[in-house]
């Protein structure tokens, strides 16, 4: 299975302690090509689509980098057309 920061650099951040902590660096998503575009339907949920669609709830975050939000609610509004990636 794979995450969404899978293959994302670390870095050590320097704690109050003189300890370091791993962090991961800022993840920059790619809108990613879609044939399929589905119009959210009443009860609708993104994670429940990506289960429909990618056979993975899990996987919720592919569909919400294809379709960029400024508010990530609007995926599940209904009548908002979400465009299912080829993923």
């Amino acid at each position: 299975m794979s995450g969404r920061y899978d293959g994302q650099a670390r870095l050590a951040v320097p704690q109050d302690d003189g300890t370091t902590r791993p962090m991961s660096t800022p993840r920059v998503s790619v809108q990613p090509a879609s044939d399929v575009v589905y119009p959210v339907r009443e009860g609708d949920r993104v994670d429940l689509l990506a289960g429909a669609a990618l056979g993975d709830s899990t996987r919720w975050w592919v569909l919400a980098d294809a379709n960029p939000r400024a508010n990530a609610l609007d995926l599940e509004r209904t009548g908002t057309p979400l465009a299912v990636p080829n993923a």
